[in-house]
């Protein structure tokens, strides 16, 4: 088969997103997929969610942060960035999802939006709540342990 003209071919942009989400959490690229794709239909329907074509590229995730690229139609970008906006659980996994940037071709999202060093997470002990607990700290957010969750907070709370 030939080729389409380069005037025919579809053109895209790629959404350059970080993920975030409590430490224990396990996320992976076939679940984000998913659950990206229900919050699409629910908020354009099927035929919304089908003109944006919102597919996962790349996707790395690890202790609680993580990184995706994300494929849709030029013309498309507010829609998608509304679709990512309207996800708020991954594979039941509470997250917070943000678009870091737009670009043109994945070579340029990837240099410009996600090849940023990750932060690091220690794992130390606070006083929260009057007792002794276990915490993850990653910058300046402490996650800690409360019976088999977590609880957000800073570093002035412990």
């Amino acid at each position: 088969m030939k080729h389409l003209p380069k005037h025919v071919r579809p053109r895209w942009r790629y959404l350059g997103v970080g993920i975030e989400s409590w430490p224990d959490a396990r996320i992976d690229r076939r679940a984000f997929q998913r659950d990206l794709w229900y919050a699409a239909q629910n908020l354009l329907g099927d035929v919304g969610s089908a003109a944006i074509d919102g597919t996962v590229y790349g996707f790395t995730f690890e202790a609680g942060v993580g990184d995706a690229v994300v494929r849709v139609r030029r013309g498309e970008v507010e829609r998608a960035r509304a679709a990512l906006a309207c996800l708020d659980r991954v594979d039941g996994h509470p997250v917070r999802v943000t678009v870091r940037g737009v670009s043109g071709t994945v070579r340029a999202c990837e240099e410009s939006y996600i090849h940023r060093p990750l932060e690091s997470t220690d794992e130390k002990r606070v006083e929260f709540e009057d007792s002794d607990r276990t915490a993850l700290a990653r910058g300046g957010r402490v996650d800690v342990r409360v019976g088999d969750g977590f609880a957000g907070a800073t570093d002035y709370d412990c």
